[in-house]
């Protein structure tokens, strides 16, 4: 799976500009005011939101913003929002998959059609990609400085569900089956690592290069449609190298 690993990479740098220029934390009182409704504000018996809990410590939200989004959930009155996800193809064949949270669909999906049309994309049929992506867990601790057995650590976290781990740089980033996801998320609970991620992703199966011109388009699109408040999540095939990373960061 050595693609995961370059997708990981990109995720994470790219995932720290999207946290400047998105609302991540009205996305995240979201996820935490659904996992609520769906079952209960205690986070022990609800691994949905212990994983949107953990989603918000990793951008820093603070404990008071947490706890005011789980007795917000808890109201009668909280808006009642759908999962829907929505499909199509951006410019030069690039695949992209928008997962949204929302109480209003026909706002939501007006507005991604038009993001996909805006910039030369199309929106396609639900589950038409499915084939160009695997659905993943994936978790990203960060590493103590610590020495650590990376053989012991592996089969420890194997034995737990995890399909592979890889050691990048001061990360540990560790794959797993969805159907694992739990099991494993208990397993990394335990560990005494920062987690910097841990949710359910889309890894692509095949990724496509750009030239810079087209790059910019792609990115455009993406960029649209994660700065909208019903967007919680976007994947896609587009591929960065090295360099069209730093400028990113530029």
């Amino acid at each position: 799976m050595s693609g995961h690993s370059k997708w990981s990479t990109i995720k994470r740098k790219k995932g720290a500009l999207d946290a400047r220029r998105s609302k991540i934390f009205t996305k995240i009182v979201k996820e935490i005011s659904v996992a609520v409704k769906e079952s209960g504000p205690d986070p022990d018996g609800n691994p949905r939101l212990r994983l949107a809990i953990q989603s918000a410590k990793a951008v820093n939200m603070p404990k008071d913003n947490i706890e005011r989004a789980i007795k917000k959930g808890s109201g009668a009155d909280e808006a009642n929002y759908s999962e829907v996800t929505y499909e199509g193809y951006a410019s030069h064949g690039v695949a992209v998959c928008v997962e949204c949270l929302t109480d209003n669909l026909n706002r939501t999906v007006a507005s991604v059609r038009s993001a996909f049309n805006k910039y030369g994309g199309a929106l396609g049929t639900t589950g038409s990609l499915d084939f160009l992506f695997d659905r993943k867990g994936v978790f990203v601790l960060k590493q103590t400085g610590n020495p650590l057995d990376e053989e012991e650590f592996t089969f420890d976290l194997i034995d737990a569900g995890a399909e592979e781990v890889l050691f990048e740089d001061e990360f540990i980033t560790i794959y797993c089956a969805m159907e694992d996801f739990g099991a494993l998320q208990k397993k990394v609970e335990s560990l005494s690592f920062e987690v910097e991620s841990a949710e359910l992703q889309r890894i692509p199966k095949t990724t496509i290069a750009l030239d810079d011109e087209a790059l910019k388009k792609v990115l455009k699109l993406i960029d649209v449609l994660e700065d909208d408040d019903d967007v919680q999540k976007v994947y896609h095939t587009l591929e960065l190298n090295q360099e069209q990373l730093a400028q990113l960061e530029e």
